[in-house]
């Protein structure tokens, strides 16, 4: 891993590790640069949510680059192969099938329930085991920086879960029915394919079906919301070019637009694939 990472250290508790990175950043540290904390006091999501873990049961990271290489407008792609790369490892090390980790757009990834979705249950059989928070600084001069931040909930027990969180959450070791999950090898399994992967990236090359086959929005319906509003559509995939949720909206000529992520403050999920509107 020495040749891929310019700088990494591991933090026994910071504020924030996306912080920590965009602080390396703007001193001059090269990509690709990693903080890893066992703990974050600070930790944040979109649209100023907070994230927080009971130390040793997350995986706690930010990767910082300087993504000259990469056009602007597809600078999204860096947090979209930081996803997948940690599906790919979350799925080895806790023993689950291909493909059982999904990605809700627009920044978590989701398992969901082996048994169908009870009606009272708000999630609709679906949890969060990880978010994702990805931050530009400069992007189209000649200093552009990124940083992509995850937490995944890995070796936590459900009886340990907040309250208020245990009805939309899970971990690693619940969707592996009680495996162990040991965050050495998580880490380890995440690094190899992130490097894979921002490898190909520099060569042009974008894994489009695995990012596309895993989203869990498409053929559902999904509540956006905006400042203050909402509303309920059907999303009917993802626009590899640009990172947009591609939705149905019938006064549109194709009969589909666009939703972009800055436009929106949070996605719900609102019925299982091929329900009616």
């Amino acid at each position: 891993m020495t040749g891929f990472l310019a700088r990494q250290q591991r933090f026994d508790a910071v504020g924030s590790t996306n912080d920590v990175v965009r602080g390396w950043l703007a001193e001059g540290c090269p990509e690709v640069c990693l903080a890893v904390a066992d703990e974050q006091t600070a930790g944040r999501g979109r649209a100023g949510r907070t994230w927080t873990a009971p130390r040793g049961r997350a995986l706690l990271l930010s990767l910082g680059f300087r993504p000259g290489w990469l056009e602007p407008e597809r600078t999204w792609r860096l947090a979209a192969i930081s996803a997948l790369a940690m599906a790919d490892a979350a799925e080895e090390v806790a023993g689950l099938a291909d493909g059982a980790i999904r990605l809700k757009w627009p920044n978590d990834l989701v398992v969901e329930d082996e048994a169908p979705a009870m009606a009272d249950d708000p999630a609709g059989g679906v949890r969060k085991v990880a978010g994702l928070l990805g931050e530009t600084d400069g992007l189209g001069t000649n200093d552009p920086r990124a940083v992509i931040g995850l937490g995944i909930n890995a070796d936590w027990p459900a009886a340990e879960f907040p309250a208020e969180l245990a009805g939309a959450m899970t971990s690693l070791r619940e969707a592996s029915h009680g495996r162990p999950i040991d965050l050495a090898l998580l880490l380890d399994g995440f690094l190899g394919r992130i490097e894979a992967r921002v490898e190909a990236l520099r060569g042009g090359r974008f894994d489009v079906a695995d990012w596309q086959a895993r989203q869990l929005t498409t053929g559902r319906l999904v509540r956006i919301e905006r400042q203050g509003a909402s509303e309920l559509v059907r999303a009917l995939g993802v626009d590899v070019s640009t990172g947009a949720l591609i939705v149905e909206d019938a006064t549109a000529s194709n009969g589909e637009r666009a939703v972009i992520v800055g436009e929106v403050s949070h996605v719900r999920l609102a019925a299982p694939a091929g329900s009616g509107v």
